[in-house]
């Protein structure tokens, strides 16, 4: 299980990811408008870097639900490979058995 302050510092990460998502996206879509005047564009860029740098979704790091594990997350689960695991044997997992060959 990962310590409860690295989580809870991702969970805030996520949390002002989505409340950002918006801004960031309006500031950068005129930052890298070319059509407008370079002092436009560069007062856009000032903005954005005066967000929280947590805002930004690449500082979201992807960690499973049940364990808090950073490494081996599949993304569309949520859930990392031990957890996955784990409810496979157990038998929570509809149609997913122990492999044996």
């Amino acid at each position: 299980m990962a310590k409860m302050s690295s989580i809870n510092k991702n969970n805030k990460r996520v949390k002002l990811s989505n409340k950002f998502y918006k801004k960031r996206k309006d500031l950068k879509a005129i930052i890298m408008n070319k059509n407008l005047t370079l002092e436009e564009r560069f007062k856009a860029q000032q903005k954005l870097s005066n967000l929280p740098r947590n805002s930004a979704k690449i500082r979201v790091r992807n960690r499973c639900q049940i364990t808090g594990r950073p490494h081996g997350v599949y993304r569309k689960l949520k859930i990392s490979r031990i957890a996955l695991r784990q409810l496979g044997l157990q038998g929570k997992i509809p149609g997913m058995v122990k492999s044996s060959w």
